[in-house]
């Protein structure tokens, strides 16, 4: 039905310039039914009469229609036998090993119609398997190959258009890693069978790059069905760039943001505004948001919500999109909702907290600082070894550890110091002083901590 000649003589029949659509053989027009009941019904709308010259029957007739029918289904029985030779054609060759057209893959061309090596694209395609081997990950590799200006061939199609001559990304790098035909192969469908043409990469490293490639799939699956980042998948920034989970460990501690994907494969210039978001930060703005939104009665987990909830979220500089849900959507809602929003600067200016009655404190000191978040750390640890019964007691701990149980004591206290506490330990900004044993075996009550610490009480 695509033909364009066929489209333009659609066109004329809807602007009634035709009265009579005349073919030498029905199937001239159409080989499908379906196709040619929606033929003639456009035909009777617009008046249009259908005559084939060497077919004779009347379609105002039921007989005349069984038998307009009964040729068409013969018209495309014919096709579709056609078509199923044709596939069993290619398949049989490609069995034999023999080319039978189609992209020409990197590294080769087409001589009398066969594949023959290109040694310039073939030391390419190599350099990529080995690379790939050595840096151990799609992005990385992605980065490497544009630091050496390596790109896609260049082709021209038959309309003139030009494809190719640009940077190679992570699905066409997939697929190139996974092609047999680099080993002499050619593929058909899920299998593939010896070539006629020479092999590029020989077969220990091949087998190395499928075995790391399974892994680092397996991983990526592994890390998304437990990753605790709830706009996984739903995240992009304001070109259109989708943006990953990542996260940093600072002193012992750990960061959630959410990066785009052209900041981790190396191109910075194609990101956009707002490239890289603190995670917490903006899950809570979405939680927020859809929880007005879509209020409910039943209890819903904050995955559930967004996932019912939110279709999309786009990050642009000074605000946040979030596109509903068919679901969510309403009649005088509006959609996407609108945030006004600017992420936190990540350089902060240290402002040192000092007790009150001091007018002036200097900042702790590095090592001290090093050592309370290490300490606040192993604390964490061992509380979520009790807590999970991987330990029966702070006594058993104490004996792993070869300490005191009273040391063992006074370490896991630092696990219930006040967050507020912890997080001004991690930028710097408590006062000298303010060490190790100083925050060993203060009250549960975080009130009553920075009471007796003398910091200003948390608005």
């Amino acid at each position: 039905m695509e033909r364009p000649a066929l489209q333009t003589l659609l066109a004329a029949i809807r602007e009634r310039r035709i009265d009579i659509v005349v073919v030498y053989k029905v199937d001239r027009l159409t080989r499908s039914l379906t196709d040619f009941a929606r033929l003639v019904e456009l035909f009777d709308e617009h008046a249009v009469s259908f005559v084939s010259v060497t077919q004779s029957f009347n379609t105002t007739s039921s007989m005349g229609r069984l038998t307009l029918n009964v040729l068409l289904s013969f018209a495309q029985f014919e096709r579709e036998v056609t078509g199923e030779r044709i596939r069993d054609k290619i398949a049989s060759s490609k069995k034999k090993g023999i080319w039978v057209g189609g992209v020409v893959p990197l590294g080769y061309l087409v001589q009398d119609r066969k594949l023959v090596i290109d040694e310039a694209e073939a030391a390419t395609v190599r350099l990529v398997f080995e690379r790939y081997l050595a840096l151990g990950s799609l992005p990385a590799l992605q980065r490497d190959l544009r630091e050496r200006n390596i790109v896609t061939r260049q082709r021209i199609l038959a309309t003139g258009r030009v494809m190719g001559g640009v940077p190679m990304t992570n699905g066409p790098l997939d697929h190139m890693l996974r092609n047999r035909m680099y080993l002499g192969e050619l593929n058909h469908r899920d299998s593939s069978y010896p070539g006629e043409h020479a092999p590029i990469v020989d077969r220990d490293l091949f087998d190395a790059v499928q075995a790391r490639l399974t892994a680092n799939l397996g991983q990526r699956r592994a890390g998304r069905s437990k990753s605790d980042a709830l706009l996984q998948g739903r995240l992009f920034d304001d070109r259109g760039n989708r943006m990953s989970p990542t996260y940093a460990i600072k002193t012992g501690l750990r960061y959630r943001y959410y990066v785009s994907t052209m900041l981790v494969q190396g191109r910075r210039s194609e990101a956009g505004s707002v490239s890289r978001v603190p995670a917490t930060e903006l899950e809570r703005i979405v939680l927020d948001a859809i929880t007005t939104v879509t209020a409910s009665e039943d209890p819903m987990s904050d995955r559930d919500r967004i996932a019912t909830g939110i279709e999309r979220v786009v990050v642009g500089k000074g605000q946040v999109e979030l596109h509903l849900t068919e679901e969510a959507a309403a009649p005088g809602r509006p959609n996407p909702i609108v945030i006004a929003w600017s992420p936190q600067p990540m350089r902060r200016r240290r402002e040192i907290i000092a007790p009150s009655g001091e007018s002036a404190a200097r900042p702790i000191r590095a090592e001290a600082r090093s050592k309370l978040l290490a300490g606040i750390t192993r604390a964490r640890s061992w509380l979520d070894e009790i807590m999970s019964g991987i330990v029966p007691d702070i006594e058993s701990i104490a004996v792993r550890e070869t300490i005191s149980v009273r040391a063992a004591r006074m370490t896991l206290s630092l696990a219930f110091v006040a967050p507020d506490i912890v997080e001004a330990a991690a930028d710097g900004i408590l006062p000298r002083g303010f060490g190790l044993s100083r925050l060993t075996d203060l009250p549960l009550s975080w009130a009553e901590q920075r009471h007796k610490l003398g910091l200003p009480a948390r608005s």
